[in-house]
């Protein structure tokens, strides 16, 4: 893979040129290969740079400005369209490449599935991380109708990596009983149907640690994004997931790497799964790329 000039495509808002000046880097991760309901994720990197245009730069939430931040936007990874196990294997070889490199990955998907890799590429820089992550669904089965590769399995295979103890789970509210019974018996926290109040409570026993953030645009109910592959009634808005990203910039835990994923546009002709999900990118850029 190549970083040393800029993507052909759109790019998020205030992108550096390069990426030597760049404390972050904006990847995307176009895959909806083994989703269990509507396709379309694949379109939701471009999208989310596209909606980016029309943000402000300056986020009165993290009192900053994206010029404070420097990050380049190094466009999508090329991944071989329908092939779970190759692109899977790509992606984890362009993170560890980013961290090589000492740079703040931020990932845009795509199926939740891709964020398996990139943490296996991060526990291999930081054996000692935790990971929080935010979404409507369990994703703790060991497999989907017999297939390992899925959009359901990547929080179970990451406990199984990193250990259940290391794993917090945030806004829950879909799921197999044996994923609920697993979480309960496995030592993971699982805070239920809300995200930011349980949160805030648990960040102070995270004090000093790395950890990797993975957020499923799903977390919100549909009235405000309805623009997702797996929609769940019963979610949290969007004022609450801002208040969510801001908690975690304002506590002392140490933010490693982050994504955004399952954002499906062509199920929100309103574009207001893309405008909040970009607005997401911009205050997780502001508030966790120290």
């Amino acid at each position: 893979m190549r970083f040393d000039e800029a993507y052909s495509g759109k790019v998020f808002i205030m992108s550096n040129p390069t990426i030597e000046e760049s404390k972050a880097v904006i990847y995307g991760m176009p895959m909806d290969w083994t989703v269990s309901f509507r396709p379309g994720s694949r379109f939701g990197p471009n999208r989310i740079r596209e909606a980016s245009l029309g943000l402000e730069e300056y986020s009165p939430y993290m009192d900053k400005h994206m010029e404070e931040v420097g990050y380049f936007d190094a466009g999508d990874i090329p991944l071989p369209f329908g092939n779970p196990q190759r692109s899977l294997d790509m992606i984890q070889d362009y993170v560890t490449q980013l961290l090589d490199l000492g740079k703040f990955p931020l990932g845009l998907g795509g199926e939740h599935l891709v964020s398996w890799p990139v943490i296996q590429a991060f526990y291999k820089k930081y054996p000692d991380m935790a990971l929080i992550h935010i979404d409507a669904h369990a994703d703790l089965r060991e497999e989907y109708e017999g297939e390992p590769l899925s959009h359901s399995t990547p929080v179970r295979k990451t406990c199984e990596l990193i250990g259940p103890e290391n794993v917090y789970s945030f806004g829950i509210r879909s799921g197999m009983r044996e994923e609920f019974q697993y979480a309960k018996e496995s030592g993971m926290h699982m805070s239920r149907y809300e995200v930011a109040e349980p949160l805030k409570e648990i960040l102070p026993t995270l004090k000093g640690r790395n950890v990797y953030v993975t957020i499923d645009i799903d977390v919100l109910d549909p009235a405000f994004a309805p623009g997702t592959g797996t929609a769940e009634a019963g979610g949290i808005t969007s004022k609450e997931l801002l208040q969510a990203i801001q908690y975690i910039a304002q506590s002392d835990v140490n933010v490693v790497g982050a994504d955004l994923v399952e954002v499906a546009p062509v199920y929100d002709p309103t574009e207001q799964t893309v405008i909040a999900a970009s607005k997401f990118v911009r205050e997780m850029l502001l508030g966790w790329v120290k």
